[in-house]
């Protein structure tokens, strides 16, 4: 076979391979255009799941929030009636103690509720007067002052009693002490009743105690100085009056007396426990001396009137139940003597044992206040009109 024919015959099929090889590249290109349509195709296709999937997502989660909304809302308000609960329970158990018949006044109280320093000053405010906020006698000034106290102080339960609703007030916390409630009934004065009424109340119940005739000027927490916790305290008082004259004991029980016409306390503090049993012990024992046809009352003229009321239940024996639980080691953790000299002139809040004692332009200001409301003195807390209320009743 020569050359000649050999590759005439090779010639065929070097087209055939050739022709293969084109239809080869032809089917690969097709098939890849064909994947890569595929895949835009499919991707086409996921966006379209992927949108929707992401509106109920949306949706999915919206439902979410909304029942886990309900949800809080929901455990807010078991938690509000779990502690409303817990409150009254704590109510009952307290009312259910009843201390042995036995016991002195002091141990009674004692019994019923004993102190404890590390808890809170809780918010109450208590007042009290001979007329009911909707009685008309009742003094559009004294109106104006208990609705200061309850503006400036929002967070604070506000509860102003009158004569009626202050006994059965008292009766209801000290019903299983009864020489308090026989010693409460026989106080033949309202002012009496009040003072007294304070010291019931706080020691019961804690919180802020204020006169009528007092006027807020900033908000109760302002009271504490930032440098002091409110767990160092469990009482506030201010000086009440302080006088030069050589005559003072023609005026007042003390040369410097605490004032008790706004007060704020921890439950159950040493002070008011004692307070409360000598005014007990004081009045049942006046009450046991009378004589056939004697009345048990404030005698002589004003100015005598006024020094018995202040030795009985005001700011003399306030004054003298301080100093003499200042003065007790055991209770007041103070080495050397506590006297009124300590707060003599005072200007600054003072610290002594877990009482703070303010200044009298704190509980007792004469600043005039201005049409903004902005107090230029920055411990200057409260008003105190001093109307001598005791005349009044």
């Amino acid at each position: 076979m020569n050359k000649l024919t050999l590759a005439l015959r090779r010639k065929p099929i070097i087209i055939t391979v050739a022709i293969l090889l084109v239809l080869l590249a032809v089917s690969r290109w097709s098939a890849w255009r064909s994947k890569d349509a595929l895949v835009l195709d499919n991707l086409g296709i996921f966006s379209l799941v992927f949108t929707e999937n992401d509106k109920k997502q949306d949706e999915f989660y919206k439902r979410m929030e909304k029942l886990q909304s309900q949800f809080m809302l929901s455990q807010d308000a078991r938690l509000t009636v779990l502690e409303k609960q817990n409150k009254e329970m704590l109510d009952l158990i307290h009312s259910m103690r009843v201390p042995p018949p036995d016991m002195t006044i002091r141990d009674k109280l004692i019994f019923m509720l004993p102190y404890d320093p590390d808890a809170k000053f809780p918010g109450y405010i208590w007042q009290t007067w001979k007329h009911g906020l909707n009685d008309e006698k009742f003094n559009p000034l004294y109106r104006d002052g208990q609705s200061q106290w309850a503006g400036k102080n929002p967070g604070f339960v506000h509860e102003i009693f009158n004569d009626d609703t202050s006994y059965a007030f008292i009766k209801h916390l000290y019903g299983h002490i009864p020489e308090i409630i026989e010693a409460f009934e026989a106080l033949p004065e309202v002012i009496l009743k009040i003072d007294f009424f304070k010291y019931l109340v706080l020691f019961a119940r804690g919180g802020v105690y204020a006169d009528v005739d007092t006027l807020p000027l900033q908000p109760i927490p302002n009271w504490i100085p930032d440098n002091v916790s409110p767990t160092e305290i469990g009482l506030i008082i201010s000086v009440g009056s302080e006088s030069s004259s050589p005559q003072w004991r023609m005026e007042s029980h003390r040369r410097l007396e605490f004032g008790q016409f706004v007060i704020q306390a921890k439950p159950g503090h040493p002070i008011l426990r004692e307070i409360i049993a000598q005014i007990t012990i004081k009045t049942l024992r006046k009450k046991r001396q009378l004589k056939d046809g004697e009345y048990m009352g404030l005698h002589g003229n004003s100015n005598d009137m006024q020094l018995e009321l202040s030795r009985w239940t005001g700011s003399g024996a306030w004054t003298d139940v301080v100093f003499e639980i200042l003065n007790d080691y055991v209770k007041s953790s103070i080495y050397k003597s506590v006297t009124w000299k300590e707060f003599h002139d005072l200007t600054t809040p003072k610290l002594v044992s877990d009482v703070l004692v303010l200044p009298i332009k704190s509980f007792a200001s004469d600043i005039e206040v201005p049409k903004d409301g902005k107090i230029s003195d920055a411990i200057a807390f409260v008003k105190h009109y001093n109307d001598k209320i005791w005349k009044t009743t």
